[in-house]
């Protein structure tokens, strides 16, 4: 785990090497400090010798000058390594993220993604400093300051012998009983940013229906959570500096009571057991460092691991090697295709699909709610791997093209159509990044979208607020169509994603598609009749089984199920009608 997330140190290294070499000077000057004050006391204070005074003097306040930027220097590498390694830490995420499938992001949830991205992330970088910089520290300063304890008396070092341990055992007890709480608490931070996500998304539905208060509710239960198990971890933690104090008092009342005996039985100097108070304050001073970063490893430890498991998760979409890197055309065929988002339960949501559809066909698919039609049409660009048969392309198997190749060549305009903040030609240039403006207007003249940009003041340097919140249902899903014609691809697939326009507009998008863009194999998912009549032939699906596939003008005869639907559409026709 640790090496996995190491990785991501890359051109950080230097400094992090910097930073316990300068811990180590620090630590060194400050070690001879208590050695040089007991020198002066015996040699100079207590043999009124003003000479050694002043040169023991001299001599520390050149360490002390030289220990604090040491000090200084250890600080600034240990901030710009960490700081650094936090954002390498990020950006593997992110691209790692980047290459996942949707069953990848399902696996984790969106919400859980950013709390890794941002508090699991701070969590380690917080810990990552400490250990450049304190864990180098207190285990040098313990252990230099032991030595010196024992070369100044033997004796009296035996008190640090009995102290450490029990320190020792106490720290592992709490950190053992805390670790499992800090785990808890990321998972539930998960659910927290879920809550806000899902929150702020739907604010428009949540204040039509006036449910503020239920929200709110619902917001201070997860809250509540995280504080009742922060609190609790806490309580655990804090035993960490009544402990440490508790040894820390003991250890220089124990060492000032007998030290003091061996003072007036003249085998310990004043200077020495000067000398030792201080080192005992060095050491158990280094113990409470060691704790705090012992404390913060407890809570980082979750969050490295959820970490890690982003790192090592797998894609289950990959491109193969030696890949195909040209579609010849926009036919489509599926064989024998069983589909199921599970893996492990093997529930088909498609089951023995057998499709044949020629390059440049539009072809329309119609079913119920949950027939898997979207399901079906995520297929063809790979967005999922069919989980039994194949899906071809252009007669390639769809496994066998580089990723890059096949999704440029298979445009998808989503169910949920999504504008980012930014300006309408640069929302544009996601289809294509050299797209010329005439390139564009001419895309949207096919999605019937420059009536409604020529109105905006500024046209196609109109920005558009996050989520096009700016811009109405029917006008975001045009710009999403003709952002995906910026791709020029094989295919083009519209998951109803003509549902917020007017009937004349979606007749008008369709008849263009036939008149500028023959060759592209076009499918259209629509809940309208309307926008599967003129379709040269139409998918009926039925609980994740092909009923039909025909004209409309033989389904209207043949299919039950295409009746039914016509039949209900145009009374409601005529009810509106007749109104």
């Amino acid at each position: 785990m640790i090496k996995k997330i190491l990785k991501s140190v890359r051109e950080y290294k230097k400094a992090t090497l910097l930073t316990p070499f300068f811990v180590s000077i620090e630590v060194i000057l400050e070690v001879l400090i208590p050695f040089l004050m007991t020198k002066m006391i015996d040699d100079g204070i207590n043999q009124s010798n003003l000479n050694v005074i002043y040169l023991i003097g001299g001599i520390l306040v050149v360490i002390s000058i030289l220990s604090l930027i040491a000090g200084w220097l250890s600080g600034k590498y240990a901030a710009l390594a960490s700081s650094g390694f936090a954002k390498n830490l990020r950006q593997d995420m992110y691209y790692k993220i980047q290459d996942y499938s949707f069953s990848n992001i399902e696996s984790f949830s969106s919400s859980s993604l950013v709390t890794r991205l941002t508090t699991d992330v701070n969590n380690i970088q917080m810990t990552y400093q400490m250990i450049t910089r304190i864990a180098i520290r207190a285990p040098m300063m313990l252990l230099f300051s032991l030595f010196m304890v024992f070369s100044i008396h033997r004796k009296l070092s035996l008190i640090f012998l009995v102290i450490i341990p029990i320190l020792g055992f106490c720290l592992i007890y709490i950190a053992n009983k805390a670790h499992p709480l800090f785990e808890s608490v990321f998972h539930t931070y998960d659910i927290l940013n879920n809550r806000v996500q899902e929150n702020v998304r739907g604010i428009r539905v949540v204040k039509s229906y006036v449910q503020e208060e239920t929200e709110i509710k619902k917001f201070d239960q997860i809250s509540n959570k995280i504080y009742q198990t922060f609190l609790k971890a806490e309580k655990l933690v804090a035993w960490n500096t009544p402990i440490m104090r508790l040894c820390v008092y003991s250890s220089i009342i124990l060492i000032s009571w007998i030290g003091s005996t061996f003072v007036v039985g003249g085998s310990l100097t004043t200077g020495e057991l000067t000398g030792v108070i201080t080192y005992a304050a060095q050491i158990l001073n280094s113990l409470m460092m060691l704790s705090m970063v012992y404390v913060m490893c407890i809570i980082s430890i979750p969050s490295m691991e959820r970490v890690v498991e982003v790192l090592e998760e797998k894609p289950t979409i990959v491109t193969p090697e030696n890949p195909i890197k040209e579609v010849k055309d926009g036919s489509i065929q599926f064989e024998n295709v069983n589909f199921s988002y599970s893996e492990k339960k093997k529930k088909y949501v498609l089951k023995d699909i057998n499709l044949q559809i020629q390059s440049g066909e539009m072809i329309g698919i119609i079913g119920g709610i949950g027939s898997s039609k979207s399901s079906l049409v995520n297929l063809i660009p790979r967005l999922y791997d069919a989980t039994t048969g194949s899906v071809k392309v252009g007669g390639k198997n769809v496994k066998n093209y580089d990723l890059n190749t096949l999704r440029d060549s298979v445009a998808v305009v989503l169910q949920k159509n999504v504008l980012f903040s930014g300006t309408i030609k640069e929302n544009l240039r996601w289809g294509n990044k050299e797209a010329t403006l005439e390139e564009m207007k001419k895309v949207c003249d096919i999605a019937c979208c420059n009536e409604f940009i020529s109105k905006f003041p500024d046209g196609y340097d109109t920005y558009i607020d996050q989520g096009g919140t700016n811009v109405s249902g029917g006008q975001k899903q045009r710009l999403c169509i003709a952002r995906a014609l910026l791709k020029k691809p094989k295919i083009i697939i519209l998951d109803d994603s003509t549902s917020a326009v007017d009937t004349k507009t979606d007749a008008m998008i369709r008849k263009a598609f036939k008149e500028y863009i023959p060759e592209v194999t076009k499918i259209i998912i629509a809940q309208r009749i309307a926008s599967v009549e003129d379709c040269d032939r139409v998918i009926v699906l039925n609980k994740g089984k092909v009923d039909a596939f025909d004209t409309p003008k033989k389904l209207l005869k043949t299919n039950k199920i295409y009746q039914e639907v016509y039949e209900s559409q145009k009374k409601g026709e005529k009810k509106d009608e007749e109104k």
